[in-house]
């Protein structure tokens, strides 16, 4: 139990995506084959999976940083890349995912619930790919997409139905090992219990799980003592059962006020209101008074029963050492627990809905930003991001490819509305890794007389002249020859042609 490992950081890189590739085809008495390069493979994705083998985070203690495998790249003859394995992370069921912020991005329970926490790049499409019509022989290929690198917290929250809270020693250790077959360390000094120990407990032809939680100190709401650690367990139990040492010699403790301190750290914890629990203040809770099998601590016990009874508290007045009073707790206990789960909500699973694309929508924006490097223009949108990211400029038949998307795209236009003037400074790309551009607007200056870019005049399909075009063709270039050679006599016969003397 001392590996017990319930909260821990990772940092995961999922896998990037491969590079396409830019390649022509090479065939004898075919010298212009045709560009035949393939595309590149998807990154792996990482991928958090409830095992029901795994009860602990312990192998993400001691190992926090995953990295999900590459995607490929392609290779010529059309060959695409192989897509980067999956990573699966197993967890145990109740851990819930969040970001460093709180924000929660899953909650796992069930077994072989999963979740993609970090998504692998996409592969770069290869020459054969981006050839068309119009681009017959593209000399350039994309690059692949870097994978999704990402910081999440993953918190085991215990799934039992029974919580069993109270100050240390309170005996809740002792409860468990005697109603269930759990066999958790016992001793007689304080927070013998460091992490949640589950039983199961039949009772009434009904079964239940018990979970002995670490102890309760004042403030631990506020994170003393063991807090939060203790309070994240309760979180997900129906009933939550006060244990209640009736035999201690601590001075200032006497049943009434343990119970007042406890509850009033129950009502100072907020539970995650995505996680769909109530407030603890809220749940059915039972007051079990232990350790009656030593005269005074019964004594005491008979003494505040009516007390506790009269705040509205069912009452079971128990000894784990001499097995007292245990049976009629787990009745009553299996009761709460039926009556729990019939009046628990179901949540039934999200409607997908779906929302089409507006006709208009460019899927970008133009933020006008003043910087102390002076006045940029930043491009923010998923697709001129991912375009720059694809694009080797090492390669100017590449950058000159990204150049028509993004004016295609429109970005050129909004640049222009925005107040952008030839050699602005524009930024595509997050803040903290954009690609900045000394912005040229798009003037046309003959050379797309010559062929688009990406375009080979040899590769067109040419018909052959029919034998009909060919004679018309030969009369007239010999008509056009005669009426030259008369043209030519005329001159010589006018004296055009005589030196002067």
């Amino acid at each position: 139990m001392a590996n017990f490992v319930d909260r821990v950081v990772l940092h995961l890189r999922a896998g990037n995506g491969g590079h396409g590739v830019a390649s022509v085809h090479r065939e004898k008495f075919k010298p212009l084959g045709g560009p035949d390069g393939g595309n590149g493979g998807r990154g792996g994705d990482i991928i958090l999976r409830v095992d029901p083998q795994v009860t602990t985070l312990v192998d993400y203690h001691h190992g926090p940083h995953r990295t999900a495998p590459n995607g490929k790249p392609g290779e010529g003859g059309e060959r695409h890349g192989a897509q980067g394995e999956d990573l699966v992370l197993p967890v145990p069921s109740g851990t819930v995912v969040t970001t460093r912020a709180g924000e929660v991005l899953a909650d796992l329970v069930g077994d072989g619930t999963e979740y993609v926490v970090a998504r692998g790049g996409r592969g770069g499409l290869g020459n054969k790919a981006l050839a068309s019509t119009r681009r017959k022989a593209p000399g350039f290929a994309l690059l692949g997409e870097p994978g999704e690198e990402v910081e999440v917290l993953l918190e085991l929250k215990t799934l039992a139905d029974v919580a069993l809270i109270g100050f240390p020693s309170a005996g809740k250790s002792s409860l468990v090992s005697v109603m269930s077959a759990a066999k958790p360390k016992i001793a007689d000094y304080p927070f013998t219990t460091l992490v949640p120990n589950l039983g199961v407990v039949t009772a009434g032809g009904h079964r239940f799980t018990m979970a002995d939680v670490p102890g309760l100190i004042p403030g631990a709401s506020e994170g003393k003592g063991l807090g939060l650690q203790f309070l994240r367990h309760v979180e997900r139990c129906h009933v939550l059962v006060h244990v209640i040492d009736c035999a201690t010699l601590e001075p200032g403790r006497d049943p009434l006020t343990d119970l007042e301190v406890i509850e009033h750290e129950l009502a100072e914890y907020v539970p995650h209101g995505q996680l769909g629990g109530i407030p603890l203040a809220e749940r059915v809770r039972v007051v079990v008074l232990n350790k009656a099998d030593v005269p005074e601590a019964r004594e005491l016990a008979e003494m505040v029963r009516p007390d506790l009874q009269e705040q509205g508290y069912e009452v079971h007045i128990v000894s784990a050492v001499a097995h007292q009073g245990l049976k009629e707790l787990g009745y009553a206990l299996a009761a709460h627990v039926r009556k729990a789960r019939e009046e628990q909500i179901v949540i039934e699973p999200a409607r997908v809905i779906v929302r089409p694309q507006a006709i208009d929508d460019q899927g970008f924006r133009v933020v006008r930003e003043n910087t102390s490097d002076g006045e940029v223009f930043r491009v923010v949108g998923d697709r001129p991001t991912r375009w720059v990211r694809q694009t080797d400029f090492a390669n100017d038949e590449a950058v000159g490819y990204l150049a028509d998307r993004l004016n295609r795209l429109g970005v050129e236009d909004e640049l222009l509305k925005a107040g952008a003037v030839a050699g602005s400074t524009v930024l595509i790309g997050p803040e903290d890794d954009a690609v900045v551009f000394d912005w040229e607007p798009t003037m046309a200056g003959g050379a797309e007389l010559l062929g688009s870019r990406g375009s080979d005049l040899r590769l067109d399909e040419r018909t052959r002249p029919t034998r009909a075009e060919k004679r018309e063709a030969f009369h007239d270039k010999m008509t056009a020859a005669e009426r030259a050679r008369q043209e030519m006599a005329a001159e010589r016969r006018a004296g055009k042609w005589t030196e002067p003397e």
